[in-house]
C-alpha cells in the first residue's frame, strides 16, 4: 500500500500532534512560575494574533509573486471584447475604450 504525502488524515493527525504539544507546554507553563501566569492565559491569543499576522503576510507574498499568465490574459481580453459586444447589441452604453 502506498502512502501518500496529501493524504488529509496523515495531516489531521499532524495538526492534532501539534496542537497537544503547544497545549502540553501552555498547561506546563501554567503549572509552574518561570512566566507570571498573567502572561501564561494570554499566550493562546498571542498565538492566534501571529498565526492571523503570517497567513496575512503569506497572502501578501504570494500575490506579489503572482505569476503572470499571458495566454490568461489573452483569454481575459477576448472575453471582455465579447462581452462589450453583446452588452452593445442589448443597448447597454459599456463606454469608448
Amino acid at each position: 500500500m502506498i502512502i501518500d504525502e496529501r493524504d488529509p488524515m496523515k495531516q489531521i493527525v499532524k495538526i492534532l500532534t501539534l496542537l497537544l504539544a503547544v497545549t502540553a507546554v501552555w498547561i506546563g507553563l501554567l503549572q509552574t512560575s518561570t512566566i507570571p501566569e498573567s502572561y501564561t492565559w494570554l499566550l493562546p491569543l498571542y498565538l492566534i494574533v501571529t498565526l492571523g499576522c503570517y497567513g496575512l503576510l503569506m497572502i501578501g507574498v504570494g500575490l506579489m509573486n503572482f505569476p503572470m499568465c499571458p495566454q490568461e490574459a489573452l483569454f481575459l481580453q477576448q472575453d471582455i471584447v465579447e462581452a462589450k459586444e453583446f452588452l452593445k447589441k442589448k443597448g447597454v452604453d459599456v463606454g469608448s475604450d
